[in-house]
This record gives structure tokens, sequence and C-alpha cells, in this order.
């Protein structure tokens, strides 16, 4: 096995942790990025500060799995300090990464004023400047660089490297990334960027692509130590929480990502009000941003599983239903507050880091009859993860809440496969990779599922560092 022209990939970001993606490929003379994410766990954010460690005016490209901050956050940063190349992605990943940016740039902004002067009110200074991270004027000039490309059609990036995208299953328009070299020489290498692989059989998306080839993988594993219940509970589950917390008189809180899982909840609740398996209360969905990204579900049904399509056929809408409230603005998130009686309030951010569902939290942490139901991964170093994890007292927007409401957690709405699932990806392969790279999980979700890819396959699996470098070799050299 010779040499790959000094081909090498550098692990930059979600090793040995979940957010942050991104990764350096340097290949043939060109610089790849592939994703370039904002930390969201409290004990790396200073990553997000620091400059980057590479310089990005020798980038030649960026190809973006897909739409989400961990994975597009920091791309304006990236074009203000000096990128200028393409970023390739699908269509639906443009539309959303551009939402998800600017309302990035937004709560900065807002985060920045509210905490300069409460720091000015304690009398200290914090560890960050008191400025936003970026603008959305920094967001808006990332716009032009956006180049849109098609899943399963190959294109030609630089002389000698090629790539693909292809269904990722885990939210609109995502892709697992297949990369290609060819250096002039007898051999030649594929690169497979796992991006984050969704689970079969879930509603509105279809099935993550497959593949039988790849001579390197790049895979995450967010649940890669733990296995999911099955999706055919979440109805069930769903309604008995509502159904508790109405006999109670208490509302139910959803921390909510703003794309996929919100449409995802509002497919459920839709589904569950037609059947009268829970009461025909108020839906609140509180969020600004998903409800654009609402917006572009339409515009792409073309990527909606069978199942959805037919659905649409019968006349029956995706994501509205009589008693969903949309809240637009602020002053309709506070009017939640003076309804009595059981509501259910849909409210960003998912991880609870920042957005309207921390005003949520405040006003039902404290009360026994409510629900607080996580629905999506926690990072740990994230205020919803210490919720779920049962600490009694938590930090909201700068005092201490004690936590007396029922905190419920559905496992099934998860966009990530768990370990049988990814295992069952892989297992679509002919021929064993020459390696596979495990990131994008905590390391004991990282290493657990490193031993499990060993113990099952005897592949060669490693768990790479922050910062590690790997030389990628030809398989036929």
């Amino acid at each position: 096995m010779g040499s790959a022209s000094g081909t090498k990939l550098r692990f930059m970001g979600a090793s040995q942790n979940v957010t942050g993606s991104c990764y350096l490929l340097d290949a043939s003379g060109r610089r790849l990025l592939i994703d370039c994410g904002l930390y969201q766990e409290r004990d790396l954010i200073d990553r997000n500060w620091a400059p980057f460690l590479f310089d990005p005016r020798g980038i030649d490209a960026v190809l973006l799995s897909h739409g989400h901050l961990d994975h597009c956050g920091l791309l304006p940063k990236l074009v203000k300090d000096g990128f200028r190349g393409k970023i390739y992605c699908t269509s639906a990943t443009t539309d959303i990464a551009k939402i998800v940016l600017l309302d990035s740039a937004k709560l900065q902004a807002e985060d920045a004023g509210f905490k300069k002067k409460r720091h000015e009110r304690e009398g200290r200074e914090g560890p960050h400047p008191e400025v936003p991270l970026y603008t959305q004027i920094d967001v808006q000039a990332c716009f032009p660089l956006f180049s849109t490309v098609q899943y399963g059609e190959p294109f030609k990036i630089e002389d000698g490297i090629y790539a693909s995208f292809h269904d990722a299953g885990h939210i609109l328009g995502a892709s697992m990334i297949k990369i290609h070299l060819h250096d002039g020489g007898p051999g030649q290498r594929s690169i497979l960027f796992s991006g984050d692989v969704g689970r079969k059989n879930t509603p509105i998306l279809r099935d993550p692509s497959v593949f039988e080839e790849a001579d390197y993988i790049i895979t995450e594993s967010t649940y890669g130590d733990r296995l999911h219940k099955d999706n055919a509970t979440i109805p069930d589950d769903l309604a008995n929480i509502v159904n508790r917390a109405y006999s109670a008189g208490g509302n139910v809180v959803i921390p909510s990502f703003a794309v996929e899982r919100t449409q995802e909840l509002l497919y459920y609740l839709n589904k569950l009000l037609r059947e009268d398996k829970i009461p025909h209360l108020l839906v609140f969905l509180d969020s600004p941003m998903a409800v654009r990204v609402t917006g572009i579900f339409e515009r792409h049904q073309y990527l909606f599983d069978k199942e959805t399509l037919e659905m649409m056929r019968r006349g029956e809408h995706l994501c509205d239903f009589p008693g969903l409230v949309i809240c637009r603005t602020i002053e309709e998130s506070k009017a939640i507050n003076n309804i009595k009686g059981t509501v259910i309030i849909i409210a960003g951010s998912g991880m609870c880091t920042g957005g309207r569902i921390k005003h949520h939290l405040i006003n039902n942490i404290g009360r026994a009859e409510s629900a607080i139901l996580f629905v999506g991964f926690q990072a740990r170093e994230t205020l919803g993860r210490s919720i779920i994890e049962g600490e009694r007292q938590v930090r909201i927007l700068g005092r201490q809440w004690r936590v007396e409401a029922q905190i419920e957690k559905i496992d099934g709405f998860s966009a990530h496969a768990d370990r049988d699932e990814l295992t069952g990806w892989l297992s679509n392969l002919k021929s064993p990779p020459e390696h596979v790279f495990v990131t994008h999980g905590e390391p004991d979700a990282a290493n657990g599922f490193s031993f499990w890819l060993r113990e099952k396959k005897g592949w060669d699996v490693s768990v790479p560092s922050y910062l590690e470098e790997a030389e990628l070799f030809c398989k036929h050299a």
C-alpha cells in the first residue's frame, strides 16, 4: 500500500464531542473543509472565538453536509476571515442554512446585549467580548458562495477531486458526502463522510442512502453506545405525556430544533388530534425560525418519502391543524403566559442554549403540574443536558431556578441512528474499508461504537482526538 501523495485528513471539530463539526482534507495540493460548525457545549465555546487553526484564505471549497448550526454555524466567521471559495450543498440545505445563520446572528446580538447589561449590573467582565461572534451582514456575505448540488450526481471540485452528495435521512436536504481522489497514478481513494445519519422509517423523509464501497469512512456516533426505542412508540408516548399534563392542569413545554424536529412534532400532534387521542388543546409554535423552515418544507416536497407524499395527495396538511397558533412576535410569545389551563408550547432552541424556550422554562420549570418534554439530543454542558440529568436547580438567564416540573424524554424522536442502525448502514459495504474514523460523539459513545465495530466487523477503527491528523493511502498503488 503506497503513499497517497500526501493526502491528509485533520479533525478540526466534533472529535470526542458532538458539536463543532469540521474536517480539513488536504489532497492533491488542494484544501477542502467538510462542514464548519459552531460549538454548543459550554466548556468548548471558547473555540468559537479562537482564530481558525488554518488560513481561511487557503481553503479552496467547503462541502456542507446539512444546515444544523453545529455543522454550518462558523461559515460567516470563515468568510469574514477571508474564505472566498464555493460552499457546496443541496438546495434545501442552502435554504435552511441561510435561515439558521441569520437567526444565529440575531440571537448572538441579543445575547451580547443581555450579557453586557448583566455584567455591568454585576460589576464583572465576561470571558468573551460582549459583541456577537458575527452579524447578519457577515451572514449575508456567505450567500453568494453557496453552490447547489443534486443528490447522487458526481461533480468536479478540482483536477483529481470529485464529490457526490447522498441522502442522509437526517433533516431536509442533509447529505452524506463521498469524495473520490485521483492523483494520476495507478491508485485512487474514496472517502465517505457520513454527516449525521438518520433513521429508517421515520415520517416525512426518505431513508438514508447506503454504499457498497469506500476506502475511508468518517462516521458519526452520537448514539453509538445505545439503542433507541422503536419509532412506533412515539404517538403513544407523546399522548401519555400530554394527557398527564392536562389532567394535572399544567403545560407541556417542548424545547425543539427548528429544523425537522418541529415539523415531526407537528406531524405527530396532527395525527393524535385527528384520532382524538389527546384533548384539542392550543398548540403554540413559538419559533419564528421554525415557521420559516416549515415553509422550506413546502418548497422541497420532492424530498419527502412516499407515505408523506400520499398523505398530502389526500389533502392532509403536513404541519397545520386547527388549534395551531403561530407566534411571530415577542408580544405574542409573552401572551401565552396569560392563558389559563393546559397548552402545548414548542420553542427553540432544542438544547435550551438560547431563544424563547428559556422564558417558557422560567414560567414552567417550577410548576409540578407542568411537563418539560425533550425530543432531541442534549449535548453535555448545555442547559437541556443539566435538566434532563436531574439537576434540582438550574441557571436560566442569570438566575437559579428550582426544577419542580415533570421532566420527560422521548428517545424515538431522534434524527440520529443508534448503534445497531449505524452498524446496519455500514454493513452494506461489500468489502472492509481501509479505516473507519469514529467522530461526532461524546467519549463514551464514540469509544463504545469503535469497540463494537472492531468486535463485530474486525475492521480498523479509531476515535481521533481534536486536531489529530491522519494520512490516507491509496488502496491499490
